[in-house]
């Protein structure tokens, strides 16, 4: 089996951002350079889906998410912050961890299915402690995918 998105280690980043609008601008330019999608209709879909409510999902995590034309398959990117941001979540709390998700536009029940993937992920406490405590990037990519690579199998 395999995993329902595709996280490649450029990226994952831990960044520094002085609001929600920077974090999604950063978000966007990831996805552009890693997975070479044009950054202004990544951040525009983005942002489109952040009005319909934000995707501060609680407990300090964000998980903006959109779909978008071109894409063969979902695709992610994860940025720690260096410090905890205001993102509008359910709980109020700032975000720290930021897991984006972008899906082919039509994708329907996969983008779901990878949405509750990446919460279910997100919810585990020790996850959640082990990528804020992480020392950098590769850190933080190989803790992510060793448990994509787990739950696909």
């Amino acid at each position: 089996m395999t995993s329902l998105f595709t996280l490649m280690p450029a990226a994952v980043a831990a960044i520094d951002a002085d609001g929600k609008d920077a974090i999604l601008k950063q978000l966007a330019g990831l996805f552009a350079d890693v997975y070479e999608l044009d950054r202004d209709s990544v951040l525009a879909s983005i942002l489109e889906r952040e009005q319909l409510g934000s995707t501060g999902f609680g407990r300090r995590i964000a998980i903006p998410h959109a779909r978008i034309e071109g894409l063969k398959r979902p695709v992610a990117a994860f940025i720690r912050l260096n410090s905890p941001v205001e993102f509008q979540s359910a709980d109020g709390l700032p975000v720290d961890l930021v897991f984006g998700l972008l899906s082919p536009a039509a994708a329907g029940a996969t983008h779901l299915h990878a949405l509750a993937a990446i919460s279910r992920m997100m919810r585990d406490e020790r996850m959640h402690e082990a990528l804020v405590d992480a020392p950098g990037a590769e850190a933080l990519y190989s803790l992510l995918s060793n448990v994509i690579d787990r739950d696909a199998a």
